[in-house]
């Protein structure tokens, strides 16, 4: 099979902020959102459970996708304090997959940003429900008249975030990749996937939570649904940009780089668009996907250079 080659997209120009004015952002609103959360997990729950749950979630990380809504938000004049609720509840459900993944029966990962993953620090048992914990956290959140005054915007964010998580979201494409990996079939032998079928599976576990991150933004602002549908566009292609980064960073960074084990991804005969494409394939899909986030905000002009730096940011991290 041929594939057209991406558009051409030379890596400075991908945003109109300094690489450290975008990242000073990124950390400003990152400890906006650690706070936030800190005061989310303020008690009520058994100590144990708490304990991992915070393990789980304070355990550091770039808060990409809250920082995805909460600047997509404020594109439709949505401050952080009013976003704030939503950005949480977004992050509480990264948590739980992270949480999720790193057990035994899936990815079974010992190490998460450097530190032990949550069924390491305490056990199997309890990590299964701290995910699950999270998970319905954020929907109570969502729910809450606290997140918006008007319930169809709340049902908006509440159904968005649902399909972004389910059977034909995060969840599914999980299942997916499972079966990639041959678990489901005799032997045990990987499926081949070509890019179509592989970025099909990313679009479900990866980019469908940056497709909410930018579309809550829209959502919070009551927004018509040309915008809605840009904002989807552009954390789709956002969310399939860090994909590929990722897989490429699990390629060639060190464990210290990372935090975590790498060179996991080619031994498990995982589903990456570096091996339906090859390295030099993956990094021009990346290049286009890029080029794609950045034409979907245009109408925005200068108002989304944040939003479009971080699609550099996606595509260039280091871990």
């Amino acid at each position: 099979m041929r594939h057209s080659p991406a558009p051409k997209v030379a890596r400075d120009s991908w945003a109109f902020v300094s690489r450290s004015g975008f990242e000073t952002a990124l950390s400003m609103r990152a400890a906006g959102v650690d706070k936030a959360l800190d005061e989310r997990l303020g008690g009520g729950a058994e100590a144990r459970l708490a304990d991992a749950m915070r393990h789980a979630l304070l355990a550091g990380g770039k808060r990409l996708r809250p920082f995805v809504l909460l600047t997509a938000a404020g594109l439709f004049g949505v401050d952080d304090a009013r976003a704030m609720p939503a950005a949480c509840a977004l992050e509480c459900v990264h948590a739980f997959s992270l949480v999720h993944d790193d057990l035994p029966a899936l990815d079974d990962d010992d190490l998460r940003r450097g530190r032990p993953t949550v069924h390491r620090a305490f056990d199997e048992a309890t990590a299964v429900l701290a995910g699950d914990a999270l998970l319905t956290i954020a929907f109570e959140i969502l729910a809450d008249e606290t997140t918006h005054p008007a319930p169809h915007v709340r049902a908006e964010l509440v159904t968005a975030l649902a399909r972004a998580v389910g059977p034909l979201g995060m969840i599914g494409g999980q299942m997916r990749d499972l079966a990639a990996e041959g678990r489901f079939v005799a032997g045990g032998k990987p499926l081949v996937l070509d890019e179509a079928d592989t970025l099909t599976l990313q679009e479900m576990k990866t980019a469908a939570l940056f497709r909410f991150a930018a579309e809550a933004g829209a959502i919070l602002g009551e927004a018509g649904a040309d915008d809605r549908a840009r904002m989807r566009g552009f954390g789709r292609a956002l969310g399939l940009a860090f994909q590929i980064a990722d897989d490429l960073l699990d390629e060639e960074a060190s464990p210290e780089e990372l935090g975590k084990a790498t060179a996991k991804d080619r031994a498990r005969g995982k589903a990456t668009l570096i091996a339906a494409l090859g390295p030099e394939g993956a990094r021009r899909k990346l290049d286009g996907l890029v080029a794609e986030a950045i034409a979907s905000l245009e109408v925005y002009g200068d108002r989304a250079e944040l939003l479009t730096a971080a699609a550099s940011f996606a595509a260039t991290r280091r871990r």
